[in-house]
């Protein structure tokens, strides 16, 4: 089949990456103009390394990957470690080591992998239709390009989604704020603020500030700040994460002077949608943010991109009904799982952020002499019935 990809992210170019390799006829476009993905990395659980290991991946990935050993968590204005314990046991229980990445260096290995000459940058879609055995998509340039199959990748506001919800109760569906804004970026590892192979995390006041390793000795840092959206903001300035951390612990201090807001700084206000049920119409199918725009607070958006991607391939290779049955059956089998982990990510941010104060003084408090038991039975809890583990862990 010749197939069409709307959008050159993580979800976009692994499904391209797959079906390329089932012989398949693929070319991705995307309206970006570069390799400038939203968010400085990302945290990749075993469900969605296992799938970058099944697209032949995983040296290369296990390079970009941070050496992840240990969780902590420290009370934030004090620094003191509330709870400290290895990340081992979620290896051992998946299969597979956990890695954050820094999302340009792995969106630009899976780009490389999928082939540039077929990725066309600067297109921005701005129509579909499909007459039943053949879709096209029209570009804001004037240019159309038709396939057998259109796969709409293409994020949060994806105009493909709108297109496969058109007459039915989803139509129209606008994502919400989730109640903060995360700021994020890449700095040199410092051992003043946590140790180089452990993900620490420092908690109080409804906020966040953490840092976890990423490949090159540097460490990606993020700080969530509960506020009103749509409030002004200048790239690059560090007024509100100084106002919001700067009466926090000593290795938050470090990390707000290390901070180079000229290198990397990204402010980005999270938004999520309620779970939708419709992600097929036709020839047409949604897939990724697209398809599940979900909050960061479980780290299996990226992931769950990857499950969607490892699923459409194998029905497509072993389905012959026709495109359509095809579809429905990729629509049926991701949409349940999907949604939930939106709903998980949605209940962890309010316990979070103290949106409900009681439950957060009760998380924090579970927090103090924790041995992890409990925190890695969420986020393994996450993972079970993942498609990639063909069957219970």
């Amino acid at each position: 089949m010749r197939i069409i990809i709307i959008g050159a992210g993580i979800g976009g170019t692994s499904i391209g990456i797959a079906l390329k390799r089932q012989g398949h006829e693929v070319v991705i476009y995307d309206q970006m103009r570069e390799n400038k993905p939203v968010g400085a990395a990302l945290s990749l659980w075993s469900n969605g390394i296992k799938v970058l290991n099944w697209l032949g991946l995983t040296e290369e990935v296990a390079t970009l990957g941070g050496q992840l050993e240990t969780m902590a968590y420290r009370e934030g204005l004090s620094g003191r470690t509330m709870c400290e314990f290895s990340l081992e046991p979620v290896t051992a229980l998946t299969g597979q080591r956990s890695y954050p990445v820094a999302r340009t260096d792995l969106q630009a290995l899976l780009m490389e992998t999928f082939g540039l000459d077929d990725i066309h940058l600067n297109s921005k879609m701005v129509g579909i239709e499909d007459d039943g055995t053949t879709v096209t998509a029209s570009f804001a340039d004037g240019s159309t390009d038709s396939a057998d199959l259109l796969i709409g990748a293409d994020g949060a506001r994806s105009l493909t989604r709108a297109y496969v919800t058109t007459g039915t109760e989803e139509e129209g569906r606008e994502r919400s704020y989730s109640g903060y804004t995360n700021f994020n970026g890449l700095i040199p590892a410092n051992e003043s603020i946590g140790p180089k192979d452990q993900w620490t995390t420092y908690v109080t006041e409804g906020k966040r500030a953490a840092v976890m390793p990423v490949a090159g000795d540097r460490f990606y840092f993020w700080f969530d700040i509960p506020q009103p959206d749509g409030l002004p903001y200048e790239r690059g300035d560090m007024t509100p994460l100084r106002e919001a951390f700067g009466h926090w612990a000593p290795g938050v201090q470090e990390l707000l002077d290390t901070i180079d807001p000229d290198v990397s700084l990204n402010r980005v206000e999270i938004w999520d949608l309620d779970p939708v049920q419709h992600w097929v119409r036709g020839r047409v199918a949604i897939l990724g943010d697209a398809a599940h725009n979900t909050a960061p607070d479980i780290g299996q958006g990226a992931c769950s991109a990857l499950e969607d991607s490892f699923v459409l391939a194998t029905i497509l290779a072993t389905t012959t009904i026709s495109v359509e049955d095809s579809l429905r059956r990729y629509e049926k089998l991701r949409a349940e799982r999907a949604g939930d982990l939106v709903l998980r990510a949605r209940k962890r941010g309010h316990e979070t952020h103290a949106f409900d104060k009681a439950a957060t003084d009760a998380w924090y408090e579970s927090l103090e002499g924790a041995d992890g038991v409990g925190i890695i039975r969420g986020i393994v809890g996450n993972i079970e019935g993942s498609p990639i583990n063909l069957g219970p862990l």
